[in-house]
């Protein structure tokens, strides 16, 4: 049997180069009424234990995000795609 596949550790340096961005830029689908937007345009709740961002157009959540002692927990189901420049590599 042949491996086609290998460990998911080999895509820490492409992770590490998309969550170095500023994500406010990026556009994204929502997975509710498929309008495009910018999550910039997102209404943010924050009287959460996190943030919650939902679809100006239909108010469905986009995404959230919760942090507590030294972790992240992000959440973007609410989101069928994200799309966002990546900086030049020098």
């Amino acid at each position: 049997m042949t491996q086609d596949h290998i460990d998911g550790n080999a895509a820490g340096g492409a992770l590490r180069d998309v969550f170095a961005v500023d994500l406010t830029a990026a556009t994204g689908r929502c997975s509710a009424c498929d309008r495009s937007l910018a999550l910039a345009e997102a209404h943010l709740y924050t009287h959460a234990p996190g943030l919650v961002a939902r679809c100006p157009g239909c108010e469905e959540v986009v995404f959230r995000l919760v942090r507590a002692s030294g972790r992240a927990w992000l959440d973007m189901r609410g989101m069928t795609c994200v799309q966002f420049e990546l900086p030049a590599r020098p």
